[in-house]
């Protein structure tokens, strides 16, 4: 990838490019299925052994637990409260049996474990984006005391945040105050669907001041969560105004058409190919590149040839990418006509380098090492570079994590269908949130920071 001469830090999925296939931590099944509508079961539960259990909505009429430690399964109602549990997204039984009395008295038993449903503070709101009316919710924990507030920033899905997103109830229940909120053309918000970062970025400043606001004297330290295409859209929003922490989940430091090519060449490696069959394959990159860039108006010409050169070749059918794929299966009539919706909005060639080489905000960063819709080995680099340079970045890799931070086990048919979230992930964002420093590191007061000098 080519150097590129970025600002220093001391200045003012069909695709991933259209965001994460799983929202941050919505209770959908990784293929992107939504969830039904949520049940009355539906909250977070404090255990007679101290630890939490969230239960959310699930599809088909399921429900789905949650654990801080990132095991989960679905659960299918057997009648008189009674649920048994599946693996993950496996439909293969874990054994786990779940018994929850009735909604009314809030009681639960997880195996021989049981538990109470906690009595977090919910407040619905609407308040004014970027032009539109948006709904959010605040959540906080019971009492009074102050609290840290994150608001949960979308990934590209188009189902309500409201109803799905489990960080809400699970952050509240670890003492964290949460702001989440329908983006706009979506759930219960008003306005058109985008994914035009800057106009994004505006809706969630504003949803971090009516959190501010909702939560009073409450508020704390406030800053962002966001997964996958928020992951562009947080350092942007805390570059507008500044927060006091930014965390990026399974998120990228590349343009939205580099990630395309590192997610075809990734996907070349995996399959087995050297340098010469990868080069091959960024030549189509650079035909869909020259369709997407150019709203669907050019380089179909490019493309077929490219299709009718390589097309019997025995590599061509691992060449994915993002939407590379969806325009290798697509028709190009019916890329010209569906294209522009599915990106819309989308800043196909946006770097967020210089936002992040400008951001005194501390970020941590938390990726999949077997990620191959948003590969992480060149977000990884920059990140080293830019924490070496004097940015306050903080980077973890999970290695066996995928997009949207799912360990998995794979079919025979290489279909990888995940079992849970990696141990670990939960608690690390939860004390950043909180402030708590890692053994060994030393917080330094931003007014103090060293200034972050970028060289490539």
């Amino acid at each position: 990838m080519n150097s590129i001469n970025w600002p220093s830090c001391t200045g003012a999925a069909i695709l991933l490019a259209l965001g994460s296939v799983v929202p941050v931590d919505a209770q959908v099944s990784p293929s992107g299925q939504a969830p039904a509508s949520a049940a009355c079961e539906v909250g977070s539960y404090l255990m007679a052994d101290g630890t939490s259990l969230d239960i959310g909505p699930g599809v088909d009429g399921q429900l789905r637990w949650r654990r801080t430690d990132g095991s989960t399964g679905a659960l299918t109602l057997q009648g008189n409260g009674r649920w048994t549990s599946t693996l993950g997204w496996t439909e293969r039984s874990d054994g786990r049996q779940v018994t929850i009395s009735g909604c009314e008295s809030g009681e639960i038993r997880f195996d021989d474990v049981a538990g109470q449903r906690q009595p977090l503070i919910q407040v619905d709101t609407r308040f004014l984006g970027s032009g539109v009316m948006l709904a959010g919710r605040l959540t906080l924990p019971p009492g009074r005391a102050r609290v840290p507030i994150v608001v949960l920033i979308h990934g590209s899905e188009h189902w309500s945040a409201l109803e799905n997103y489990a960080l809400q109830r699970q952050f509240a229940s670890a003492g964290i105050g949460v702001f989440a909120y329908d983006k706009r053309g979506t759930g219960a918000s008003g306005g058109r669907y985008t994914q035009n970062y800057l106009m994004l970025a505006t809706d969630a400043v504003l949803a971090m001041r009516e959190a501010r606001r909702l939560a009073g004297v409450r508020a704390g330290r406030v800053g962002y969560q966001g997964g996958s295409q928020g992951g562009w859209v947080a350092p942007l929003a805390a570059r507008l105004e500044t927060v006091d922490f930014v965390i990026v989940s399974f998120g990228l430091a590349v343009s939205v058409l580099d990630e395309d090519r590192e997610a075809i060449a990734l996907n070349m490696e995996l399959a087995g190919f050297g340098p010469e069959i990868k080069a091959k394959a960024m030549e189509i990159a650079d035909a869909t590149a020259t369709i997407v860039a150019s709203n669907f108006t050019d380089g179909f010409e490019q493309l077929e040839a490219e299709k009718h050169k390589y097309g019997e070749e025995p590599w061509f059918k691992s060449v994915r990418g993002n939407f590379t794929a969806y325009l290798l299966a697509s028709s190009t009539e019916t890329s010209r006509k569906e294209g522009p919706g599915l990106l819309e909005g989308v800043p196909a060639q946006y770097d967020p380098m210089p936002v992040l080489a400008n951001l005194k905000v501390p970020q941590l960063w938390i990726l999949g090492g077997l990620d191959l819709d948003a590969p992480s080995a060149e977000t990884v680099r920059r990140l080293a570079a830019l924490r070496k340079a004097g940015c306050p970045i903080k980077t973890v890799v999970f290695p066996n994590a995928e997009h949207g931070m799912y360990e998995f086990e794979t079919r025979p048919d290489g279909e990888r269908v995940p079992t849970r979230q990696p141990e670990g992930y939960f608690p690390l964002m939860r004390d950043f949130i909180k402030g708590k420093q890692q053994p060994g590191a030393q917080a330094v007061p931003r007014s103090v920071q060293p200034p972050c000098e970028w060289r490539p």
